[in-house]
């Protein structure tokens, strides 16, 4: 009698799939560089305030309307020269 007894264990469970299979969140080698980071309460009364900073060392900060402003275009205008951001624009700055 090769029959297995009721309640046996068998090898897999059926329905579960025996291959492992490839993570669908695969690493495709990108890592955030720079951020900025804008708190605006929602109360007109409460003053805004923001920090950009980069890992190149960029790091800036801003409290008030119009420094926020200016700080959101500063951030902007460093992601188009960072050297970490922009390999090419690294061997220009040196020469």
């Amino acid at each position: 009698m090769d029959t297995p007894a009721v309640g046996e264990p068998k090898g897999v469970a059926e329905g579960v799939p025996t291959a492992v299979r490839p993570d669908p969140r695969r690493d495709d080698g990108r890592r955030p560089v720079a951020w900025l980071r804008i708190i605006a309460p929602p109360s007109w009364s409460v003053t805004p305030s923001a920090r950009s900073w980069c890992t190149c060392g960029y790091e800036r900060h801003a409290i008030g309307r119009a420094a926020v402003l200016q700080l959101v275009a500063a951030h902007g205008e460093h992601r188009t020269s960072c050297p970490l951001l922009n390999p090419s624009l690294e061997g220009r700055a040196a020469a």
